[in-house]
């Protein structure tokens, strides 16, 4: 117990989201860390970490103090945040007044998650904000002069397939997929997102292997879209899947274009976009585990549905 004064302080951003509540868990399951658990209403959220402090990145003023004291800080933003419009958050505002705000303060460890440059890694070919705006974050993060920084890149999350894309009714009448994608290729780097807080964790833990710029991936599998339904219907369930025009899914629903666009850059560049296995092996040795096959997340999470 007089050792927990002297644990180094992070504050987590996002602290009550996937991401971030999978960080805030493994942080304090390592018993290294002192968690400041950051969030736009505390009084919902007491009890997450050792402190639940306000903190909203669209009022900068209120990062001052949530950064106060810090060693470290681990920062996600969230494009399809509730209340925006259709042209999603402004992720490279909001993560540029985090990174000033924990440089003012002091912070010596900054690990943002980003995601893959679709502009640069297609040339400019595929257009897909969500990941962009992430990655044009990163030139920040890298120029703010922090002692250590990391990125780590997030999945496709397996909880989509029962979340955002779940299987919907077919016109005959199966349950399944109507998706722009080939289901042969595999192009789908997919991972349980609350196991980022692991590789997180072991980032804070090891700045001298992890903090000097480097990306780390959480990737649990690789898989084509056939091989997701494969391991599902072993797993006892029927579902279908279909390619459909890109043309036709973009007129879904709000939003479907990007998600056709995504795809397409999927199959010509895969979900990490370029020869990405020294990131993943580097990111499973500094989480100290390997991440959960998609089959094993499967049959807690999809449950076979009984007449």
């Amino acid at each position: 117990m007089m050792l927990s004064d002297n644990k180094k302080l992070i504050a987590v951003i996002g602290a009550t989201g996937q991401q971030g509540g999978g960080v805030v868990r493994a942080l304090q399951a390592s018993g290294q860390f002192k968690v400041r658990a950051l969030t736009r209403d505390p009084d919902k959220h007491r009890g997450i970490a050792d402190e639940v402090v306000k903190a909203d990145l669209d009022r900068p003023e209120t990062l001052k103090d949530a950064f106060e004291g810090a060693h470290g800080v681990f920062l996600v933003t969230n494009n399809w945040e509730p209340g925006t419009d259709e042209l999603g958050t402004d992720e490279l505002k909001q993560a540029t007044a985090a990174v000033s705000a924990a440089r003012d303060a002091g912070v010596k460890h900054f690990i943002w998650s980003t995601l893959p440059d679709v502009e640069a890694i297609s040339g400019g070919k595929f257009d897909v904000p969500h990941f962009t705006g992430k990655a044009k974050v990163d030139s920040v993060v890298k120029e703010a002069g922090f002692a250590n920084y990391t990125f780590v890149i997030a999945p496709f999350y397996y909880g989509n397939l029962i979340g955002v894309l779940a299987p919907q009714k077919q016109a005959d009448e199966s349950l399944g997929w109507s998706i722009p994608l080939d289901p042969t290729a595999r192009v789908i780097h997919m991972g349980d997102i609350t196991e980022l807080g692991d590789i997180v964790a072991g980032a804070f833990e090891h700045p001298d292997e992890a903090g000097n710029g480097e990306y780390l991936a959480l990737v649990g599998d690789f898989m084509s879209f056939n091989e997701i339904v494969d391991t599902l219907n072993r797993q006892g369930h029927k579902f279908s899947f279909k390619q459909v025009p890109k043309e036709v899914f973009a007129t879904l629903f709000p939003g479907a274009a990007e998600i056709a666009e995504m795809f397409s850059y999927f199959q010509a560049h895969t979900y990490l976009g370029s020869d990405s296995y020294d990131r993943i092996v580097l990111a499973n040795k500094i989480a100290g585990r390997q991440p959960s096959k998609f089959s094993a997340w499967a049959r807690v999470n999809f449950p076979v549905q009984t007449p």
